[in-house]
């Protein structure tokens, strides 16, 4: 029998459509509040999935980056093979992607093409923005059965592919996704990484990596729906953006863009089919200034909505997964 005290987790408070929430009283100070309540949000996060923390009053970058680091002491994760760029602040927490804020980031699973990606993901608002700009989040689970089987089972069989150009005019440059610069240490990290990587003769760099798109969650073994098939899917682009990219890149040379994992094309009816259900069981609560958020990054894919006005949510990652360790496939003795 084990000799640990159990975990206490908080109560929070759920309503239909919203994210799970914890209110803090009395305006406690976030950072020793972190520490001291580390193991019972962590879990919450179990028991929910995701847990949105409001009534901390975090202020600035120096103070989010303390109390992440007490709320994971084994350390964050640097920011690697982002599609877009981030800017870094310190001690591992970084801004949301550069995204236009006209265009919802669909739902998805943060570095799920990665070989290594967070198992936790945590969020905080330090400005709010006038009208959207909402973090949904949605159980990986539902979404999984509510897909149709015959879709699955395509996708469990072979997997998701997800092909990359790196220019230097769209998205993250290559320096910016690896970490590295020179063209030996490029092929080193792709070769370590299990991605597959061609030149082309204007210096550009294409990439592609088959990863699983369903896994079992390393805690509970339940099967997840885990992968961005969806949200870098080209037909998830907007239409008039993905016309200008495809005419001076051509079709091999989006930013980015997914297939079945033997390299077919996936169709459009299959992407829009996703996301549809990912709106159907999508919970939304509105930030405000000084809200935490933690996500279980297996359990729970996260979006966020299009928005006007300043936006200003850091985001740190934590606790490091190999996504083949969690592959069913895998784990069952499939060829």
């Amino acid at each position: 029998m084990s000799s640990q005290t159990p975990r206490i987790q908080f109560d929070v408070e759920r309503q239909a459509g919203r994210a799970p929430m914890l209110t803090v009283e009395d305006g406690p100070d976030p950072v020793r509040w972190a520490e001291q309540n580390r193991e019972s949000l962590r879990a919450t996060v179990d028991e929910h999935g995701a847990v949105l923390v409001r009534g901390l009053n975090l202020r600035d970058p120096a103070e989010v980056a303390d109390a992440f680091q007490r709320l994971v002491p084994s350390g964050l994760m640097p920011d690697r093979e982002a599609f877009a760029t981030r800017q870094p602040y310190l001690d591992g927490v970084y801004s949301s992607l550069t995204w236009p804020a006209n265009q919802p980031m669909c739902m998805h699973h943060e570095l799920s093409y990665a070989l290594e990606f967070p198992g936790l993901m945590l969020f905080a608002c330090l400005q709010a923005p006038q009208v959207g700009g909402v973090t949904g989040v949605a159980d990986a689970r539902a979404v999984l059965d509510a897909i149709p089987p015959d879709i699955v089972r395509r996708f469990e069989s072979e997997g998701w592919l997800l092909a990359r150009s790196y220019n230097q005019d769209i998205g993250a440059s290559y320096e910016e996704a690896f970490g590295v610069s020179d063209r030996a240490d490029v092929e080193s990290y792709c070769r370590a990484h299990e991605i597959e990587f061609e030149w082309q003769p204007d210096g550009e760099l294409r990439t592609r990596q088959r990863r699983p798109a369903v896994v079992r969650h390393p805690a509970t073994g339940q099967r997840c729906w885990f992968n961005q098939i969806a949200f870098l899917s080209e037909w998830t682009i907007a239409p008039e953006v993905r016309e200008y990219l495809v005419d001076v890149y051509g079709p091999d040379g989006l930013p980015f863009n997914t297939h079945f994992g033997d390299g077919e094309p996936i169709g459009e009816d299959i992407v829009a089919l996703l996301n549809e259900i990912y709106e159907v069981h999508t919970l939304r609560t509105p930030w405000e200034m000084g809200d935490l958020m933690l996500v279980d990054n297996v359990r729970m894919a996260h979006s966020r909505e299009a928005y006007e006005g300043p936006r200003e949510i850091l985001v740190g990652m934590a606790e490091p997964r190999n996504v083949f360790d969690l592959d069913p496939h895998a784990q069952d003795g499939a060829p």
